[in-house]
């Protein structure tokens, strides 16, 4: 049976936050799901299962303690049951040709980042692309995913990290103007593991990514991070579901955006589950959206569901706004022009959160990307 005909089923208890379905129908929109997307300008990657027509180029820089290599489906030694989310993520997954492997021995601290590098060169056709991260017990890793060009490409990314390992993964979405990208990564933590992952979404006219993290053990800590920018015309998605079903295990989630431009649309949805066997579990997710011209909107939703009395601690804070007209008018009334003092707000609220990204190298590129943004606008837009 397919991806698209069946899903895993599950004996978790029924819960409003990402139920497991038998099927996945083609959308309509009108789904919880699916009720942001501009599904028009998927072309056709939501629609009836399509032989892929286009290819994206996929190489790996490993680091030299990790492992990397291609398999065929059938080769596959999944960490974890993989489990499609919606259509696309299963007809990706009934779909690709080949998979990217990196592996992580057991013990191994790696001494540099592995950096996947995924490029495309052409939007007639669709294309498909599934990798494996897995890391093993007690090893450490950074891996980097760097997507550019154009593309029309959706991709499933399956996520090991095994008992007391530690994994920093940073997706880079930085597409040319007439890519679309949907993404599913599914992230599933050993007892005691640690997982950074990082997202940073700047380019391409649709993208939407859903990362997912479950726990296999006791313990485990996942740290949640964004970074986005939207203009003019660009649709930039995220839709996060942490799902606490282990005790005393930790997450923390953290998503930043800017939109300038007219239709520059974009969409944060953050689910949280806490099943009743999770007791002390500690989460938190935040998301902050900053508004810098009228024509630009953000839809942004948590959702908290709590299915036991005993947490440690459970919240979520979502906002969108314009800049605080007194930061500028501090700045400004210390000789700083306009755009330099609108600038230097916008770095201070993206700097905190870029500086946590564990791959410094990437650090930079990030904030000069921003900063790209912000010139390659005009001033009237701009205000």
């Amino acid at each position: 049976m397919s991806a698209l005909q069946g899903a895993v089923e599950s004996t978790a208890p029924v819960s409003r936050l990402h139920a497991q379905r038998s099927s996945f129908p083609v959308p309509t929109g009108r789904e919880e799901e699916w009720r942001f997307t501009p599904l028009r300008r998927l072309r056709g990657l939501h629609g009836s299962a399509a032989v892929p027509a286009a290819k994206v180029a996929v190489e790996v820089d490993a680091a030299p303690e990790v492992n990397d290599y291609r398999a065929e489906r059938s080769d596959l030694d999944h960490g974890a049951p993989f489990e499609p989310v919606d259509r696309v993520s299963a007809q990706a997954f009934d779909s690709f040709q080949e998979a990217t492997v990196v592996k992580v021995p057991a013990e191994a601290v790696a001494s540099r980042p592995t950096v996947i590098t995924v490029r495309g060169e052409d939007v007639s056709g669709a294309a498909f692309g599934h990798t494996v991260i897995d890391v093993g017990v007690n090893a450490r890793a950074v891996v980097v995913v760097d997507h550019g060009g154009s593309a029309t490409y959706a991709d499933n990314v399956e996520i090991v990290v095994g008992d007391g390992a530690s994994l920093t993964l940073v997706s880079v979405q930085d597409w040319a103007d007439d890519a679309v990208h949907v993404s599913h990564h599914q992230a599933t933590l050993g007892r005691d593991a640690r997982l950074q992952h990082a997202v940073v979404t700047l380019g391409g006219n649709v993208v939407r990514v859903s990362p997912a993290v479950r726990y296999a053990g006791a313990g485990g800590d996942a740290e949640l991070l964004g970074v986005y920018f939207a203009d003019a015309g660009q649709h930039l998605e995220h839709r996060l579901f942490v799902d606490h079903a282990q005790p005393d295990c930790r997450s923390r989630v953290d998503y930043k955006g800017a939109l300038q431009g007219e239709a520059a649309h974009t969409v944060w949805i953050g689910d949280v589950l806490i099943r009743p066997e999770a007791t002390g579990t500690d989460t938190y997710e935040r998301n902050r959206n900053l508004l810098l011209t009228d024509a630009a909107r953000a839809d942004s939703v948590p959702n908290l569901e709590i299915l036991t009395g005993e947490v440690v601690g459970a919240g979520h804070a979502s906002t969108s706004g314009r800049l605080e007209a007194e930061h500028l008018f501090y700045l400004m009334a210390r000789g700083i022009p306009e755009d330099e003092a609108r600038r230097l707000v916008i770095r201070g609220f993206f700097g905190e959160l870029i500086a946590k990204i564990g791959v410094p190298e990437l650090r930079d590129r990030i904030t000069e990307a921003i900063e790209a943004e912000l010139a390659a606008g005009t001033p009237e837009v701009r205000r």
